[in-house]
């Protein structure tokens, strides 16, 4: 199955709902710190709902540390300033995918540890408001 990298989440509730998700779909989880909420926070318990037992999840101190765990697997970067669409690589079991954080995404720094074939751009629909 795959791995999801959570880079410095900062929305309990959207990590509540990425966990859900992975126990689901067995894919295991990377959480990167810093995160902007505890993992006892009450917003992550509501979305994660019954399945945190179910999460396979690791805390990671730093994104080396992270990227070290993930050694010789093929990582992408899931961001609006990839160079490949999405649906373009052919993905294999043990593929591990980095989010950013949901108002930074990844910075410039990780964002620059991926060769640009390993950045996947996932569009972006504009909103109505």
């Amino acid at each position: 199955m795959f791995e999801v990298v959570l880079f410095e989440p900062e929305i309990p509730p959207n990590t509540g709902n990425i966990m859900r998700l992975c126990a689901n779909t067995g894919c295991r989880l990377h959480l990167v710190r810093p995160l902007g909420f505890s993992l006892a926070d009450k917003k992550l318990a509501r979305a994660c709902m019954d399945y945190r037992a179910d999460v396979d999840y690791t805390l990671h101190d730093s994104w080396p540390q992270c990227s070290a765990a993930l050694a010789g697997r093929r990582l992408y970067a899931v961001t609006t300033r990839g160079e490949v669409r999405y649906d373009a690589p052919r993905y294999q079991a043990g593929d591990a995918f980095v989010f950013g954080s949901e108002t930074r995404g990844l910075g410039p720094a990780v964002l620059a540890t991926f060769a640009p074939g390993q950045r996947v751009r996932l569009p972006m629909l504009p909103t109505s408001r």
